[in-house]
């Protein structure tokens, strides 16, 4: 009797986890899987080639890294100026200088965390030097660097350090109304 008893409720307890277990995985297969986000590769002659070459519309590069703190406070004021302005008026890339190891790993993670939509490149490159001369000569390589280049793939903006994202907002604003011709 004491048997049957103290095995009852184990019974109970075992049919009522499985019960609830199909429940659960139902609602885990409902989950809708979320796209990796890509980090290509870049050297030095692919950046050129992405910075100077003659486009529709201007171009917004936000050189950065994942050890960066200043980088990372800003990246969600980048996240939303890309999606207010890309979608009619803008170009917006990344441009990783953390270690080339982490371009599947780090890299992604983060920019995943940010809800980042922005094509993302990260440098390849042993020395970054001649990358940093080829944007600008004046840049030491200092993170975060922001650049705003016109159709022609000239630079119109700078800013070294975090960026004010009101003033980043008015060089755009600027440069687009050129481009549409107002």
């Amino acid at each position: 009797m004491r048997f049957t008893k103290a095995i009852v409720p184990v019974v109970v307890l075992i049919v009522l986890l499985c019960l609830g277990a199909p429940a659960q995985k139902r609602k885990y297969r409902a989950a809708k899987p979320t796209q990796p986000i890509v980090v290509s590769p870049i050297d030095t002659e692919a950046l050129k080639g992405l910075l100077t070459q003659q486009r529709q519309r201007p171009l917004l590069v936000n050189f950065w890294a994942t050890f960066c703190d200043p980088c990372r406070d800003e990246f969600p004021d980048l996240v939303k100026i890309d999606k207010e302005y890309r979608p009619h008026a803008l170009e917006f890339v990344t441009v990783s200088l953390d270690d080339m190891t982490d371009i599947k790993t780090g890299v992604p993670k983060f920019l995943d965390e940010m809800k980042a939509q922005m094509p993302a490149y990260l440098l390849n490159a042993t020395d970054p030097e001649p990358a940093i001369n080829l944007v600008d000569p004046r840049w030491q390589g200092d993170l975060p660097a922001t650049f705003l280049y016109n159709e022609k793939g000239e630079i119109v903006y700078k800013h070294i350090g975090r960026v004010n994202p009101a003033e980043l907002r008015e060089a755009i604003e600027k440069v687009v109304k050129k481009g549409d011709g107002q």
